[in-house]
């Protein structure tokens, strides 16, 4: 199964290891200095929209890091991945 993140990004859902609220996390020291971190490693990708971030998809694939930082509420991006589970079955 696929998700689609913006105009220009399609996951495979397998590679989601979480969904995270951008605005909850962020507070925590932990979450800064991995953010901090995965920037130098070059992680995080922004994806495209004009608002304020509102998540953070964490995803690997074939031990490969990845942040998705994502425009979309967390609630949003969980039911699309629920949707496309339940349209293939």
């Amino acid at each position: 199964m696929y998700l689609h993140l913006d105009t220009n990004t399609v996951i495979c859902t397998r590679e989601i290891v979480a969904i995270l609220d951008i605005e909850n996390s962020s507070v925590s020291k932990i979450t800064r200095e991995f953010f901090a971190a995965a920037q130098s490693r070059g992680e995080i990708i922004y994806l495209s929209g004009t608002e304020l971030p509102k998540s953070f998809l964490l995803c690997e694939s074939d031990g490969v890091g990845r942040v998705y930082v994502s425009h979309l509420a967390p609630s949003t991006l969980r039911r699309r991945v629920e949707n496309t589970a339940a349209a293939l079955r």
